[in-house]
């Protein structure tokens, strides 16, 4: 097996609120971002409506990801990848719900993570419900996990998937672009502090008032940019190298200098 992934990142300018259209276009670039025969392909937060947290989005929303399930398996069955589906607005039991599936290269769904952290400042926790579970999951013998957008900025679950065994954290986004900045830095930094890739996969284009930022990348355990995309639609493909991970925590052994005895305790 290899000790190597490509990996490819689909920035889509999604269409606000129309979720035929999402579907067929979704497919569209999956396909086209095969041709490069990448080991994964991943598409960005709520790809099938936009991030619009409204009553209304229940209108839109996917069933039990029923839909995505049947797209995204059947794709990475036929195209023998794996695909890291994004996120899509989704209902289960009666609640709606911000849920990444992930597939690997037979079509089978070997991952389901409902977003944890909602963002607030757009209601965002008004709307959906809170996921009560985090998600890792192997590509090709690789530890992965995956977390959704304001997640990031939450670093003790990024931290407690590491230390439990993770090397490459998949982050799915709809950042705006008022705040790359600070996407840009987290990104690095969750890269740096955990010694494992991150691949942030953002959305571009505009939902409604709001105007999103692209600028997704893959950036390697140092922090170093493998690959970055710019603010408009495009797909972007880098190459994670594992064998570098053991030297460079060999090298800065974070995670053999914790002191764990210490963070939950009171000051």
């Amino acid at each position: 097996m290899s000790d190597k992934l490509k990996v490819s990142c689909i920035q889509m300018d999604m269409a606000f609120g129309s979720s035929a259209e999402n579907f067929v276009k979704a497919e569209r670039l999956i396909r086209e971002a095969a041709k490069a025969n990448p080991d994964v392909i991943v598409l960005p937060e709520t790809w099938n409506t936009g991030f619009f947290p409204e009553e209304s989005i229940q209108d839109y929303c996917d069933r039990d990801g029923e839909k995505t399930k049947a797209l995204l398996g059947s794709l990475a069955s036929e195209l023998k990848i794996n695909i890291v589906g994004g996120s899509v607005a989704n209902v289960k039991e009666g609640k709606m719900y911000n849920t990444a599936y992930i597939f690997d290269r037979e079509g089978n769904c070997i991952g389901e993570y409902d977003k944890t952290h909602l963002f607030s400042p757009m209601k965002e926790d008004k709307r959906f419900a809170k996921g009560d579970h985090i998600c890792k999951f192997k590509l090709d013998g690789k530890e992965c996990g995956i977390i959704i957008c304001y997640d990031i900025r939450f670093p003790e679950i990024t931290r407690m998937m590491t230390v439990n065994g993770l090397d490459c954290m998949f982050v799915v986004s709809q950042w705006p672009a008022a705040r790359v900045p600070h996407q840009n830095a987290l990104v690095k930094a969750r890269a740096i502090e955990n010694q494992m890739f991150v691949v942030c996969c953002n959305s571009c284009g505009k939902a409604g008032r709001n105007v999103y930022g692209g600028n997704s990348r893959i950036v390697d355990p140092w922090g170093e940019e493998i690959v970055c995309a710019g603010e408009t639609e495009e797909i972007i493909i880098g190459e994670l190298d594992f064998g570098v991970i053991e030297n460079i925590r060999t090298t800065i052994n974070v995670f053999a200098d914790r002191r764990p005895e210490l963070y939950d305790g009171k000051i």
